[in-house]
């Protein structure tokens, strides 16, 4: 199962992540935002979006990540949002 070694931020916008086979991967932090997969981003039944990306701030950053279980990252951010889970295979699948 594909892992999350390490995240860390090497400037306001960029998180960088390092994977369990070894793969650096950057995620610009805002379309990290706007790729929020919670209930309140996307239609439970349909799978649509329903956030508007524009009504992101270009400064929007997170707050705070944290681990959820071995399987998703939780992130906080400065606008507020805070119930998306993020998923490994979606983290993996950004850029």
């Amino acid at each position: 199962m594909l892992r999350i070694q390490n995240i860390s931020q090497s400037n306001d916008r960029i998180l960088n992540v390092v994977w369990s086979d070894g793969k650096i991967q950057s995620i610009d932090v805002v379309a990290l935002r706007r790729a929020c997969p919670c209930a309140s981003c996307v239609d439970e039944w349909t799978k649509e979006k329903t956030l508007d990306p524009q009504s992101i701030s270009e400064d929007t950053r997170p707050i705070e990540i944290e681990s959820v279980g071995r399987y998703a990252m939780k992130a906080s951010f400065t606008d507020g949002h805070k119930t998306g889970i993020y998923t490994f295979d979606l983290l993996r699948k950004m850029n």
